[in-house]
């Protein structure tokens, strides 16, 4: 059985409104990705904008979930004052299953300032804790400041797309969070994320795509999705000496877990996919 022969595909993290989707993204949620065998999708909101078309997206695709939240690359002059009663409205009434993406990003220049950062990333652990919601984290080259207000706020959810230490990670896993890992572990430069994916223990693990990004080999430099999935997880089943299968079920279960989704995934056949 191939990485294509999967028909229980969950992703936890995914951005199906961006630009990359443009010209074709209704035949793909509505039609391709079903027929491919995926089944769930966490779709990230990273600004208000996206967060409104994500909350469309899961209106419209009873399989993709929706998170809302304030991403580290887009606090900047434009972010109204009211954004945190925005976010609060679509988690309130039911429009949002996690918070997120939300997070620290100290690799680029033209990033907001790190206190502003951190007070945007706060504000939206505290909305989380407040509303009993996960949340989904963004950690580039930021480890100490994410781990703090981790350490302070102890949310229920993700560090996603994981770029730490497997050290790090068993901090993550003490707060009870969850380690998400994508297509980055396939690559050939990959070191630190082989020792993540191989040392953590499966129930903690989360698979994601980050689509349209960091598609996994054989792809890697095309456009991700979430068909793709069963290539990170048999990189893993190899690292750990398992299934493939073994792996994805796994992730679909912590998926479920995590985002409580327990009776809300439709059930879809690859011969009618339209049959939610």
């Amino acid at each position: 059985m191939g990485p294509e022969d999967y028909f229980e595909i969950y992703d936890s993290h995914a951005h199906y409104d961006d630009s990359a989707f443009q010209e074709d993204r209704a035949w793909l949620l509505e039609k391709q990705l079903p027929l491919s065998g995926v089944r769930c999708v966490i779709n990230m909101g990273t600004r208000l904008l996206t967060c409104a078309s994500t909350v469309g997206l899961s209106d419209l695709n009873p399989y993709i979930f929706a998170a809302v939240g304030i991403h580290p690359e887009e606090i900047d002059g434009s972010l109204p004052e009211d954004w945190l009663q925005c976010l609060r409205v679509w988690l309130e009434r039911g429009d949002a299953v996690a918070v997120g993406e939300i997070g620290l990003d100290y690799h680029w220049e033209d990033c907001a300032p790190r206190e502003r950062q951190r007070e945007v990333f706060a504000a939206q652990l505290s909305l989380a804790k407040e509303l009993d919601l996960p949340v989904c984290v963004h950690d580039r080259d930021a480890h100490a400041d994410v781990l703090e207000l981790l350490r302070e706020y102890r949310p229920q959810g993700v560090l996603h797309c994981f770029s730490g230490s497997l050290e790090m990670a068993r901090e993550i896993l003490d707060l009870g969070m969850y380690i998400g890992i994508g297509g980055a572990v396939t690559f050939k430069n990959a070191k630190k994320i082989l020792r993540v994916a191989a040392g953590i223990p499966l129930d903690r693990l989360l698979l994601e795509t980050d689509a349209p990004y960091m598609a996994p080999e054989p792809h890697r430099g095309r456009r991700n999705d979430s068909s793709l999935i069963p290539h990170t997880a048999a990189k893993i089943a190899e690292l750990r000496g398992i299934t493939t299968r073994e792996v994805l079920e796994s992730s679909n279960r912590n998926i479920r877990r995590l985002f409580r989704l327990e009776g809300r995934i439709p059930r879809i056949t690859a011969q009618s996919p339209n049959a939610y």
